[in-house]
């Protein structure tokens, strides 16, 4: 294996042209570095060759990045050092089993991801030495394709290799990252940052998509604060049951950090509203079964989970009824 304290990467590929992912790739466009963006939906990928990906809110930019393509396969012949994961979690297998094809030893993914363990179904398939973890603290929507607004940065953010050969890496990535500006500090303590992460998407991804209310009204409704209030209570119990640190001061951090989120439309919900399928899977999901595991009921959880999956069945359930009825009609 390459020597990682001598790793100083140049070439960067960006796995998902949604709003996480056009962040990142302006930011490191912006500090001089060689981008390729990936996505499926070519439309996503035009404007970030010109005029270029635009950012507005907290943060202001607008940068051209180096390439786009529309298959995993096609990042193979850039040869890219580092690979951010910014799509939805449930993608994750076929995305690992795409860039095993073209791995090669010196490169390195980064789940740069929303959820518990998104991390490790990346390690099924690459192993733990090139994989990383980052927790990210921005929030922010797809205005329309290349245009996202992000209505709070609250940097820095975090990264930490899943193998500790790969130490030197991480620490030359956080520096890129913070040369062009996403301020980026390597860790030690990342399953903790991600839990507490996961705590706060928890409590208001899934009431959001399931109310159609914003973080803001939904915190400052009385009856709603109630369900989010619980979330926060139980999550916590289950972290606590599985030895993760979470931090004796977190329950006042949470509902600060919530109530200073404003008038923002979490993840889960803008999926929903896009018939998109959510990734609660890997967030209320993932606190059921370490619940589970630690033998805490967990019947918010179970609530929220059982809701979200059944607005993506009846969102399914209408797409394939609109799709029979245009047969039907075909001549």
């Amino acid at each position: 294996m390459k020597n990682p304290s001598d790793y100083q990467p140049r070439r960067f590929a960006v796995v998902g042209a949604g709003p996480v992912g056009c962040i990142v790739a302006a930011f490191l466009a912006k500090g001089g570095y060689e981008i390729s963006l990936c996505d499926v939906v070519p439309a996503l990928l035009a404007p970030a060759l010109d005029p270029g990906i635009r950012l507005e809110g907290v943060e202001t930019l607008q940068q051209k990045i180096t390439r786009t393509c529309v298959a995993i396969d096609d990042l193979a012949q850039y040869e890219p050092e580092v690979i951010f994961i910014t799509v939805k979690a449930n993608a994750l297998p076929l995305i690992a089993s795409a860039i095993e094809g073209f791995y090669k030893e010196g490169m390195y993914v980064i789940s740069w991801q929303n959820g518990i363990d998104t991390e490790l179904e990346l390690t099924k398939t690459l192993g733990r030495p090139p994989v990383m973890r980052a927790v990210v603290n921005y929030g922010c929507s797809l205005v329309g394709p290349g245009h996202v607004r992000l209505p709070f940065h609250h940097p820095p953010h975090y990264l930490q290799e899943l193998d500790p050969r790969s130490k030197g890496a991480t620490v030359a990535i956080a520096r890129a990252l913070t040369h062009c500006g996403l301020a980026t500090e390597d860790t030690q303590q990342i399953i903790s940052m991600v839990w507490r992460k996961a705590v706060l998407n928890a409590c208001m991804n899934p009431v959001c998509a399931v109310t159609g209310l914003t973080m803001n009204r939904a915190m400052n409704d009385p009856i709603v604060f109630q369900l989010v209030n619980s979330l926060i209570k139980e999550c916590t119990q289950v972290a606590r049951a599985n030895e993760i640190s979470l931090g004796w001061e977190f329950y006042p951090h949470a509902i600060d950090y919530m109530r200073k989120a404003g008038d923002h439309k979490p993840s889960m919900l803008m999926d929903i509203e896009a018939a998109r399928r959510t990734e609660v899977d890997f967030i209320n999901g993932k606190f059921v079964e370490y619940g589970q595991r630690a033998g805490v009921d967990t019947p918010f959880n179970r609530t929220m989970l059982a809701l979200v999956k059944g607005l993506e069945s009846s969102i399914e359930f209408k797409k394939n009824r609109r799709a029979a009825l245009v047969e039907t009609v075909a001549p």
